[in-house]
């Protein structure tokens, strides 16, 4: 237990938050509300479970060891037949299929033998078996030996973020140590692009579509922006899904946006690219890569095309000693798009607890309200999806911002715990460094 989708309301709606008297008031020092004993019996049993899981893994691991074991004396050499029959003995055993077995064993034999320490922490109970198959997917793709130092970190992020947010930050971490050579294995993966029809029933079928992230994200961001604008009339019924979905097919089979209202045309995506300056510059190799929000690393020279002028790309040049700091103050409710650009770029999704939903797609929240005096300036100012969104306003939880945090929030729960949710990225500040030395003009 950490310490420490969707629509949404226009950016611009002042949400009017549910206050009863019987509620406490969050930024009180003395506010501490009683843990209820039923919540704790419910984490008493998720950590039961992560034990239970890691016992489990051990116990198939040497069943299997065993059975290969006694195979090898019989004389039978065909270690794949041996593995078969393991898997069909474990799968008649507990009642689950063959390929459920499998995978059982793959990820048994991954953390007894390759991840030892993500099986202790699973027996101790500080990740859960969630936190467990994600490590392992994760870095069974990567070179043996990147894995001395890239398992320690993996392990420590697990246990202190959800699974969700555990899964992209070791995705993002994994494609920052192999990012050495990233632009050949992108080139090596754009060559399998492609795409499938896959039917289903009752006259459906889903259309797969295996591409560049860059543009799969940017054609999802389009479709989202259109949907939004037809959703808003009062004569359309479709949901949000259902409209997104429309507005593709209409423009592959069509070609064009010539039925859609005025409103809805002209739309193109935004997609945040983040390089670091020098990169971007030198055209040399830095240890944190060239990133797209919601994607992760991609080749520095895909991020130079990308920076090279087109408008539709939002470019965020980066720097270890610079940033900026934005404020609007009391003067405006809504913050300016450049502002907007920022928090969400800062965040990169929802700031609530484990969840993945793109900034790109939340609204724009005011953590001290408005109305109780907030100001409209970036250390007060989060990006969260509509359900979280609704939920700060109109439910016993209080979300705090944390003082030269950088942007991190502290959500406390009705039942009194406290959750940290750190932003993806730091907006550095500018700093004039006296060194007695006289300027150079």
């Amino acid at each position: 237990m950490a310490d420490d989708g969707h629509g949404g309301f226009q950016e611009d709606n002042l949400l009017e938050p549910v206050v009863r008297p019987d509620w406490p008031d969050c930024s009180s020092s003395e506010f501490e509300p009683p843990i209820p004993d039923a919540l704790d019996l419910v984490v008493e049993t998720a950590s039961l479970l992560s034990i239970v899981t890691a016992q489990q893994f051990v116990r198939i691991d040497a069943m299997r060891r065993e059975a290969l074991a006694e195979a090898a004396r019989n004389g039978l050499t065909l270690t794949d037949v041996a593995e078969r029959a393991v898997r069909l003995e474990l799968a008649a055993a507990l009642a689950v299929t063959e390929s459920a077995a499998g995978a059982m064993i793959a990820r048994a034999d991954a953390l007894v033998n390759r991840y030892p320490a993500a099986l202790d922490s699973l027996a101790g109970a500080r990740i859960t078996p969630g936190h467990a198959a994600a490590l392992v997917d994760a870095l069974d793709t990567v070179e043996s030996e990147l894995l001395d130092d890239l398992v320690p970190r993996a392990v420590t992020l697990a246990e202190s973020q959800a699974v969700g947010t555990f899964r992209r930050h070791l995705r993002a971490l994994v494609e920052a140590v192999r990012s050495a050579d990233i632009a050949d294995r992108f080139e090596q993966a754009v060559a399998q692009r492609c795409v499938r029809v896959l039917p289903l029933a009752d006259g459906m079928a889903e259309l797969l579509l295996r591409m560049p992230a860059v543009e799969a994200r940017a054609i999802m961001a389009r479709a989202t922006a259109t949907a939004r604008v037809l959703a808003k009339s009062e004569a359309e019924s479709r949901t949000l899904e259902q409209l997104r979905l429309d507005v593709l097919s209409d423009l592959l089979i069509d070609g064009d946006t010539a039925l859609l209202p005025p409103e809805a045309r002209g739309i193109r995506p935004t997609v945040a690219v983040t390089v670091p300056a020098l990169s971007l510059l030198t055209g040399e190799h830095h240890e944190s890569p060239a990133s797209v929000e919601g994607i992760g690393p991609i080749p520095l020279d895909r991020a130079r095309e990308l920076c090279g002028g087109a408008r539709d790309w939002m470019r965020v040049l980066t720097h270890p000693e610079t940033g900026v700091v934005l404020s609007v103050g009391r003067e405006l409710y809504s913050p300016p798009a450049s502002l907007r650009r920022l928090v969400k770029w800062r965040a990169e999704t929802c700031m609530a607890p484990g969840c993945s939903i793109p900034a790109s797609r939340c609204e724009i929240d005011h953590t001290v309200a408005w109305e109780h005096g907030g100001v409209t300036s970036l250390d007060n100012l989060a990006p969260l999806c509509k359900g979280h969104h609704s939920l700060k306003h109109h439910s016993r939880w209080c979300v705090e911002q944390i003082e030269g945090s950088g942007g991190a929030l502290v959500w406390t729960s009705p039942a009194g715990r406290r959750y940290r949710v750190d932003p993806e990225r730091r907006v550095p500040a500018f700093r004039v460094v006296d060194d007695g030395s006289p300027p150079p003009f």
